[in-house]
């Protein structure tokens, strides 16, 4: 396994690493040529639950994980310190506190039922640990929780939300690498009689269609992602321009 060599870290704020997107993209590219070039040659799905247990060495597991009604639902959690985590034991209906080992990445049930959901979170969780060891392994209580929300403007972007960003985007690299993925989108928007670079929402009813529904569908098919996850990386890339609404999970 390829290590990320982090260069610049914010000390003011647990040493969250200074990372661009293009960084994350040219690392991703790295640890795909290491685990399976193929993945870079051929658009497909990656056997996340393969890349972490076999290519990380962690191990996966499958609980109800424990939030409070008025917080937003936890998807996953990486730990790197053996440490308890609160998680809801329904078989005698109450809330345990199991002991974790270190290097365990957390998957909640509920994530499960959904295969898209469910490879992205693992991804994300796998980007905390190649990223972000020099802050969680040290700082905090070693382990941390992923929620979906929405992170707003990244100008305002607190520490937390940059390191859920980058474990976001390293995700995206990882499921929908730029050399499969830019050809294949320039491809299918050819078959749809788009020669144009990108197509912008609002344009016409039959181009938003393309754009918001049969393009994700292809790229979700192909990818193993999920629809969302496919909408927001063509506008990242591009492919399609109008306004959205970022969600760090």
């Amino acid at each position: 396994m390829i290590a990320m060599k982090i260069t610049r870290v914010d000390r003011e704020n647990d040493n969250t690493p200074i990372l661009s997107n293009k960084e994350i993209d040219e690392f991703a590219c790295a640890v795909l040529e290491d685990y399976d070039p193929d993945l870079l040659r051929e658009p497909g799905k990656i056997d996340y639950e393969h890349f972490i247990e076999t290519y990380l060495g962690m191990e996966i597991i499958y609980k109800d994980i424990y939030y409070k009604e008025d917080t937003p639902p936890i998807y996953g959690i990486t730990v790197f310190r053996d440490g308890t985590v609160k998680v809801f034991d329904k078989e005698n209906h109450r809330v345990a506190n199991p002991i974790i080992r270190a290097n365990t990445v957390i998957m909640d049930n509920y994530v499960t039922g959904n295969d898209g959901m469910a490879m992205f979170t693992g991804l994300h969780e796998s980007g905390h640990f190649f990223l972000h060891q020099g802050v969680y392994s040290i700082f905090r209580a070693g382990q941390v929780c992923c929620r979906r929300k929405n992170t707003g403007n990244a100008q305002s972007w607190t520490a937390e939300e940059w390191r859920e960003h980058q474990a976001n985007y390293f995700a995206s690299a990882i499921a929908m690498p730029d050399t499969t993925f830019i050809p294949f989108v320039t491809q299918e928007l050819r078959e749809y009689g788009i020669f144009k670079q990108n197509i912008v929402l609002g344009s016409s009813d039959d181009l938003d269609i393309v754009a918001k529904d049969l393009l994700p569908e292809r790229i979700s098919e192909l990818y193993g992602v999920s629809k969302q996850a496919a909408s927001v990386k063509l506008k990242k890339r591009g492919f399609v321009v109008g306004n959205t609404t970022a969600k760090s999970y």
